[in-house]
C-alpha cells in the first residue's frame, strides 16, 4: 500500500521541484562572481564610448554583470522564478535563446538607442528566456503557454507606456527597451527552432 501510494505521489513532487537545480547554481554563481571583484562593472558593462573605441567584448560582458547585490537578486529572483516554472521544458536550444536575445539587446542598444551612453545586467535576457519559454510550454499545454506570452506583451507593453514597473528600481536606472530587445530575440529563436523542429 505504501509503495502504491509513493509511486503516486513521486511524480508529482518530483514536478514541483525545479529542474536541472546545479544548472541553476551554475548560472548563479556565473552572475554573482563578478561582483566580488572590485571595478568588474565598470570594466564590463557595455558603454557605448568603450564599444566604438575597440572594447567589443563589452556587448557581451553587459549581460553579466549588475550594479549592486539588490540588482542582481533582483535578477537572480528572475532566473529562479523561470527555472522553477519552465525547466522540465528545458533543451540544449534554451542556450540557443540565450544567445540570440543577448545578440538583440545588444545589437538593439547600439542601433536603437544611440543616446543611452551605459548598461548592464541580466534582464534583457531574462525576458529573452521567458518569452523562449513561453513557446516551449506551448507544447506541453497550450493554455499554459498563451498565458506566459500574455503576461509578458503585457509587461512589456506597460513599460514601453509608463516605464518600469515599480517605482523602487527607479534607482537601477532600468533600461525597460533591453526587456523588449530581449524578449523578441527570445521569441525569434524560439519560433525558428520549432520551425526547424528542434526540440525547444
Amino acid at each position: 500500500m505504501e509503495s502504491s501510494l509513493w509511486s503516486k505521489l513521486r511524480p508529482r513532487l518530483q514536478a514541483a521541484l525545479p529542474a536541472h537545480p546545479a544548472g541553476l547554481a551554475a548560472a548563479a554563481v556565473l552572475l554573482s562572481a563578478p561582483l566580488a571583484v572590485p571595478g568588474a562593472a565598470e570594466a564590463l558593462r557595455y558603454e557605448r564610448a568603450a564599444v566604438a573605441g575597440g572594447e567589443a567584448w563589452r556587448l557581451a560582458t553587459a549581460h553579466l554583470v549588475h550594479h549592486d547585490g539588490a540588482h542582481l537578486a533582483l535578477n537572480l529572483g528572475g532566473l529562479a522564478l523561470l527555472w522553477w516554472l519552465f525547466a522540465r521544458d528545458a533543451r540544449p536550444a534554451y542556450w540557443v535563446a540565450v544567445l540570440v536575445s543577448a545578440s538583440t539587446v545588444a545589437g538593439g542598444l547600439w542601433f536603437l538607442r544611440p543616446d543611452l551612453a551605459w548598461y548592464l545586467g541580466a534582464s534583457g535576457v531574462l525576458h529573452g528566456l521567458w518569452a523562449a519559454a513561453g513557446v516551449a510550454a506551448r507544447r506541453r499545454w497550450r493554455l499554459e503557454g498563451d498565458v506566459t506570452l500574455a503576461l509578458l506583451g503585457a509587461k512589456l507593453a506597460w513599460e514601453q507606456w509608463q516605464g518600469p514597473l515599480s517605482a523602487s528600481v527607479e534607482a537601477l536606472a532600468v533600461i525597460v527597451d533591453a526587456h523588449l530587445y530581449g524578449a523578441l530575440g527570445g521569441l525569434a529563436a524560439a519560433l525558428a527552432l520549432r520551425w526547424r523542429r528542434q526540440p525547444l
